[in-house]
C-alpha cells in the first residue's frame, strides 16, 4: 500500500511539473535513450480498433524547422529551441478503409487474427465507418486525429515523469505545413495529414505562476 501511495504522489508531481513550455534551454539535449522511452509510450497508446492511425515525424533538421516557422505561429519559440520536435500525423480515409493495406496489415500481421476472423471483423469495421462517418473523408481524418491526442498526452506525461518539458502545438497553418512535408517527401497527401505538433526539451526557467485548475468538485458530477 505504501508503494501505491508513493507512486500516486510521483505521478501527481509530474502533472504539477508539466507546463506548456514556450522556449527551451538549447544547451540541454534529451538523450536518445530518454527520447525513445517517450516515443515508446506513444507507440503503446490505445487506439480505436487497435489500428494505430498515427505516425510520429521527428524533425531534427534545422533547415526544415526554419521552413516551418513562417506557417507555425504557435511554435516559433519551440522550433528554435526544442531538443526534439515532433509532428504527429493521422491517417486519412485511404489508409483506414476496411480493405486498405494498413488495416489488413494491422489485423493480420500485428494483431495476428486468423483469416476466418479477419473477414467478419473487417465487415464489422466497414459497417461502423459507414454508419459513424458516412465515408466522409474529413470526418474519418478527424476521428484519426482525435486518437493521436491520446498518444500525445501519454508522451507528455511520460516526459514529465522523467523531468523533461514539453508543449503541445496546434497553432499552425495546416494546409501549408502539409504542403511543406509533401515537398520534402515526408508524407503522401493520400496517406497522412498533420494532426498536431509537440516539442520536448528542458525549460529555460520555471513558470512565472503556479499551475491553475478548477477544483475537482467543479468538474465532476456523480450519479449514484
Amino acid at each position: 500500500m505504501i508503494g501505491t501511495e508513493s507512486k500516486k504522489q510521483e505521478i501527481l508531481k509530474a502533472y504539477q511539473f508539466r507546463h506548456a513550455c514556450k522556449a527551451f534551454d538549447t544547451n540541454k539535449k534529451i538523450s536518445d535513450e530518454d527520447f525513445r522511452f517517450i516515443l515508446e509510450t506513444g507507440r503503446l497508446s490505445p487506439s480505436s480498433f487497435g489500428f494505430e492511425p498515427w505516425k510520429f515525424v521527428v524533425i531534427e533538421n534545422t533547415t526544415l524547422r526554419e521552413k516551418l516557422k513562417p506557417v507555425s505561429s504557435g511554435a516559433l519559440g519551440q522550433l528554435s529551441t526544442a531538443s526534439r520536435f515532433v509532428i504527429i500525423l493521422a491517417r486519412k480515409k485511404e489508409g483506414l478503409s476496411h480493405d486498405s493495406a494498413h488495416v489488413i496489415k494491422m489485423l493480420k500481421d500485428i494483431q495476428h487474427m486468423p483469416e476466418e476472423i479477419i473477414e467478419g471483423y473487417s465487415g464489422f469495421y466497414k459497417s461502423f465507418v459507414e454508419a459513424a462517418f458516412e465515408n466522409n473523408d474529413r470526418l474519418i481524418f478527424e476521428w484519426a486525429s482525435k486518437q493521436t491526442y491520446i498518444a500525445l498526452g501519454n508522451m507528455m506525461t511520460a516526459a514529465a515523469q522523467i523531468g523533461i518539458d514539453s508543449c503541445p502545438i496546434e497553432g499552425f497553418d495546416n494546409k501549408q505545413v502539409n504542403s511543406i512535408l509533401q515537398n520534402e517527401d515526408i508524407i503522401n497527401d493520400n496517406d497522412f495529414g498533420v494532426a498536431c505538433m509537440v516539442a520536448f526539451g528542458y525549460r529555460q526557467e520555471d513558470p512565472k505562476r503556479p499551475k491553475t485548475r478548477q477544483n475537482l468538485d467543479d468538474i465532476v458530477e456523480w450519479f449514484v
